[in-house]
């Protein structure tokens, strides 16, 4: 099954994560199909999120099922681009 789910990347206590398009039997940062965005929990508010939508939409219409979080970060991407 594919997911969209978070890669974590960057230093300890420093936590930056990829918005990925993977295998669920992958590891957590193993290989992946597609990077479709970012969310940087440190940075301001309105920086924080950023994923292509069109790319996301894609996937979720062939079968990928997003995290909780994921969908979480969707809807804020989305009413941010509502604005």
């Amino acid at each position: 099954m594919v997911k969209i789910r978070l890669k974590r990347f960057g230093t300890k206590k420093r936590p930056c994560y990829r918005v990925v398009v993977q295998d669920s039997q992958k590891p957590r940062d193993g290989e992946c199909i597609e990077e479709i965005g970012t969310f940087q929990p440190i940075a301001k508010e309105d920086n924080q999120v950023s994923i292509d939508m069109d790319r996301a939409k894609y996937w979720i219409s062939v079968g990928a099922q997003p995290s909780d979080i994921v969908k979480k970060l969707m809807n804020i991407q989305s009413a941010k681009q509502a604005k």
